[in-house]
């Protein structure tokens, strides 16, 4: 029996006191000192793991002022503090054992664009890519790009001065701050900007914190002047971290912002930012060059350079092979095609050309595919390439540069390459040298590593293959950081390229040398008592002030490795998990992950959901218990028999008694299982997969609810059910039975039962259910065009007339079309964590259609989200010797040649909007539908589109129904309404028109429908 999990650390009491004060103080924002909170802010992107005290979600500037002001009084001057925005530093920037102030929750709003101008104001929980979807009908963005675009804060990235692609053209983060409103301790609120002489000596003469910052960093700059000059190397990313060369700018006038940008939270708050915007460019292309080395395209990077490009990127064979099997390739294979005789790709170069001028664009990449061509065959050089042209195509190539971070996280076996040396900066003119001593240094202690970065501005992201989980192999951060900073003194360069310091700090004495001293008066000045972000950047010159150094704070794989091998295994997916925070990705109008952007509760994300089940198992672990062996002998044990131990941990779990496994529960009941996680995150975190396995184990001590029964045995009480019903529809559209529903059963409502019977249906089309026999009595002509539609029970029972469709349509294409007898997928049952039932009824399906598919005739399935289930759940159910079930799609496009048609169908536009499980998981099949519509004379475009916020069952029940409509008014209302796409839209899940036709009372049909309505015509 598995016993309660009770929390491991306490609360110190000075920090209760803090939230506490915080909330008589009149705070408006969010606080949470609950365990659950605190374990998934205590990891970023680094190889580290800090348990803050707790997490404060300020809702705007007032609160921010209120913390400053609670923080500095004489009760809680002990108390630390860590600004945090996207999470996606990789040096541990924003983790503390204090609070953490989250600012991306709720201050999180574009305030005022300035086209004219071209100005923008925002909160600092701002999302680039949000901002630049404001912007874009302006013709302007924000610079510099970031690969983590999608969820970095323009806050985070101010406090990392941040910079990216393009940084040769468009400098760095600090370079488009025109004025930030901070947030000093004590609550001082301060807006700075370039200031002109007389005004800087008005402040200068203040009496109070903020005169004394400015005299003491004025009077830094005017006396290290020089030795500021002699010390640091001119490099495009230039000194991040209280950038002493630039306190100053070109016209001579003082910038507090170059010491705010880069400050990691240590100085202040970051409340708003105006930022200066950019034109963007009409027209751009990107040409794609392939590499038989890798240290050829670091070589012959300098060279392209002179061919005037705005950026190259560089991508090693590693991480180019990771991307081949990630979803991200179907959309730029054709870019790297793989040419009979030519070499294998070991590297290639990005090179982008931008420019308002397409003539004297087009010249320029000539010009370049014409040197290309000349050099082509020469050692050292590019032996092919590829052009793309506009911002869409484009666009897909960066797509999978930016993926480089995660998909290194994703190589095979315990070893993954982690990011602890990754972002030094070089002269570009020494960066092939530099990273060929780089590699030998790795090579030397037999480390594994992936490889791709900024190859213009001579930074280069190396992730050395670790796993931190062996106490052996962690020494090597040590070693090889030691290492990586000698050889970057040696080729004149800074450690420290453009992710920030964080804990990496540790080296800013060594690199700064005596002008180390001049950090610590500017944190002292800031922040005498060490209590922002203590250990980053600096400390203050006061006793028991120490820089965090890089094995000496607690890491992931410290905690992980306190899991057992075999539970490690079982749960890969969770343990995997880098940090990332791919599944952060703001966009309404992506996948992934419909409960984080619904909630904007980081609980309610993969990496939230990971990271707590990581801490579960750990937790579990320390008291000795298995979860493989518990669940192993839940399946085997008797649900009566543990009934008196449910009752009991039910009644105390109502009565308020603490167990993280309710606070795990939490989280895990607000995933949508829509599986949007296994395909996007880089890494292949499968929520779904580790939900159903705590689930399992979470209902062998705690009692079920009966919604979860009523869901689980649906499909196998519909055969029963539809024969008769009128009760079960009555039941479902009675509002005493809906009420009665919706409290004690905890199910808003339920679809109907059709009443056009598929068995009648059938017989009337002459349809017959599929057998072996059938098969084989079947003429060689009928069996070449034999089809069997595998059946689900969404549209078997709830849409029939779909399947009708189906059958009428493959009939006008000149198939014999049979349907195979109805046995319930599981598909319920995985969701809800009845893993015993799964497994059986999965068994039983395969053994069904093992014997259909080994007459030879096809399968195809309706629902891509029941369909899929054969491919992927089963996988771990039955193995992976599966039976293929195609999509209606993946089939049908493969028979183009063989469709029958007697005539042309008059063409039309349409526009698809597909199930979040299909476009992520068969990320291919939806071309597969632009081609047969194609071929059929019709143009269709794939909407985009987030989640419709059904997934199955999800937002039938009670405790989903209005996180369910959230999720829809995220995305699908505004599509569905949009007045231009009526009778343009298709659907191809089952739940997703569902919920347009329980939400918007409109029908969306699905393709097939489409297709058969314009032959019919």
């Amino acid at each position: 029996m598995i016993p309660r999990i009770a929390e491991t650390d306490t609360i110190q009491d000075l920090y209760l006191a803090f939230v506490e004060a915080l909330k008589e103080s009149g705070f408006e924002g969010d606080l949470n000192p609950d365990y659950a909170n605190r374990v998934v802010l205590a990891t970023d992107n680094s190889i580290y793991q800090i348990l803050p005290q707790a997490v404060l979600y300020p809702r705007n500037t007032d609160d921010l002022v209120r913390i400053a002001q609670l923080a500095d009084s004489p009760r809680f001057k002990e108390v630390v503090l860590s600004a945090r925005g996207g999470g996606t530093g990789t040096n541990g920037q924003s983790l503390t054992d204090g609070l953490v102030v989250d600012v991306s929750k709720h201050m999180n709003r574009i305030l005022e664009i300035n086209p004219e101008e071209r100005w923008v104001r925002v909160q600092a929980g701002v999302v680039k890519d949000q901002l630049n979807a404001a912007l874009k009908p302006y013709g302007l963005f924000f610079a510099p790009e970031l690969s983590t675009s999608n969820r970095a804060t323009v806050g985070g990235m101010i406090n990392t001065d941040a910079s990216g692609q393009g940084s040769v053209m468009y400098g760095k983060t600090r370079d488009h701050v025109l004025e930030l409103k901070s947030v000093f301790l004590g609550g001082d609120l301060w807006t700075s900007g370039p200031v002109e002489e007389a005004e800087l000596d008005k402040i200068k003469a203040r009496e109070d914190r903020i005169g004394e910052v400015h005299r003491t960093v004025d009077e830094i700059f005017g006396r290290c002047k020089e030795q500021i000059d002699a010390t640091f190397p001119k490099l495009n990313r230039c000194l991040t971290g209280y950038d002493l060369a630039h306190i100053r700018d070109e016209q001579g006038r003082f910038n507090l912002n170059s010491v705010l940008c880069g400050g990691e939270g240590s100085l202040a708050f970051i409340a708003e930012a105006k930022l200066n915007v950019l034109a963007i460019p009409k027209y751009s292309a990107l040409v794609n060059l392939k590499y038989d080395s890798f240290e050829s395209s670091l070589r012959d990077a300098q060279a392209l350079m002179q061919w005037g490009p705005t950026s190259i990127e560089t991508v090693d064979s590693k991480v180019l092979n990771l991307a081949m099997e990630d979803i991200v390739w179907d959309a730029v294979s054709d870019y790297f095609p793989a040419v009979e005789g030519e070499p294998e790709i070991r590297g290639i170069n990005l090179v982008e050309y931008t420019g308002d001028d397409e003539e004297a664009l087009k010249k320029d990449v000539e010009a370049l595919c014409a040197h290309l061509d000349k050099v082509k065959g020469q050692p050292g050089v590019s032996f092919g390439y590829t052009v793309a042209y506009g911002a869409g195509e484009i666009g897909k190539i960066w797509a999978m540069r930016k993926r480089s971070v995660g998909l290194l996280g994703n190589a095979k076996g315990q070893k993954r390459p982690i990011p602890f040396v990754e972002d030094t900066a070089v002269p570009p003119e020494n960066l092939a040298d530099y990273i060929m001593e780089f590699r030998a240094l790795l090579d030397s202690h037999g480390l594994k590593y992936g490889m791709f970065g900024h190859v213009d501005c001579g930074v280069l992201h190396v992730r050395p293959a670790i796993d931190m989980k062996d106490e052996a192999q962690e020494g090597m951060i040590r070693v090889i950081s030691d290492g990586v900073a000698a050889l970057t003194k040696k080729y004149k360069g800074l450690l420290w390229g453009e992710h920030g310091k964080g804990v990496r700090s540790e080296y800013a004495p060594e690199f700064f040398g005596p002008l180390y001293a001049e950090l610590q008066r500017i944190k002292g000045v800031f922040d005498g008592r060490n209590q922002l972000n203590p250990g980053k950047i600096a400390t203050p010159a006061i006793d028991g002030a120490e820089l965090l150094s890089i094995d000496g704070v607690q890491t992931r794989g410290q905690l992980d490795r306190e899991i057992p091998v075999i539970v490690r295994e079982q749960y890969d997916s969770a343990m995997n998990c880098n940090g990332n925070g791919a599944c952060y990705n703001y966009d309404p109008n992506d996948a992934m992950c419909p409960s984080w952007k619904g909630t904007r509760e980081r609980i309610h994300s993969p990496k939230g959901r990971a990271s707590l089940i990581r801490e579960w198992l750990r937790l579990m672990a320390k008291q000795g218990v298995n979860p493989v062996a518990e669940a192993k002998e839940a399946r085997r044990g008797s649900g009566l028999l543990s009934l008196p131990v449910k009752l009991r941990n039910t009644l105390r779990r109502n009565k308020g008694e603490y167990d993280f496994s309710n606070e795990v529960h939490e989280a895990m009941m607000g995933c949508l299982a829509c599986k949007s996680c296994v395909g996007q995150c880089p890494i292949k975190v499968n929520v779904p997969d580790f939900r159903s396995r705590f689930l399992e184990l979470y209902y062998s001590r705690y009692l079920r609810p009966m919604k979860d029964y009523l869901v689980g045995s649906l499909e196998f009480m519909m055969p029963t059910l539809s024969r008769f019903p009128a009760p079960y529809n009555w039941a479902m559209t009675n509002p005493l039975m809906r009420s009665v529903m919706r409290r004690m059963v905890g199910m808003v409502d339920s679809p109907v039962i059709c009443t056009n019977d598929l068995r009648k249906g059938m017989s009337e089309r002459g349809i017959e259910w599929a057998t072996p026999d059938l098969i084989e009595s079947l003429s060689p002509a009928q069996r070449d065009r034999a089809v069997v539609i595998v059946q689900d029970a969404f549209t078997s029972y709830f849409e029939t007339q779909l399947v009708l469709d189906l059958i009428d349509l493959l009939g006008q294409f000149g198939y014999y079309v049979m349907v195979a007898p109805f046995m319930p997928n599981g598909k319920p049952l995985h969701v809800h964590g009845f893993m015993k039932a799964f497994n059986k009824a999965a068994k039983r399906n395969v053994e069904m259609l093992r014997i259909l598919e080994a007459t030879g005739a096809p399968l195809i399935g309706i629902d891509p989200s029941m369909t899929l289930t054969y491919r992927q759940e089963y996988a771990d159910a039955v193995g992976r010797d599966l039976p293929k079930v195609s999509l209606v799609q993946e089939w049908l496009a493969g028979e183009l040649g063989n469709i029958r048609m007697e005539r042309d169908l008059p063409s039309a536009e349409y526009k698809l909007m597909a199930h979040c499980t299909e476009k992520t998981s068969a990320a291919p099949s939806l071309k597969q539908w632009q081609q047969i519509f194609d071929a059929l004379g019709q143009k269709l475009t794939i909407q985009s589109s987030g989640c419709c916020g059904m997934s199955g069952t999800f937002g039938h029940e009670t405790a989903n129904y209005q996180r369910s409509k959230d999720i829809y008014d995220l995305s699908w209302r505004n599509i569905v309404n949009k007045p231009e796409n009526r009778g343009q839209l298709m659907a191809t899940g089952y739940s997703c028109r569902s919920q347009v036709k329980r939400l918007d009372d409109q029908s969306l049909p699905h393709p097939v429908q489409v297709l058969l309505s314009l032959i019919r015509q």
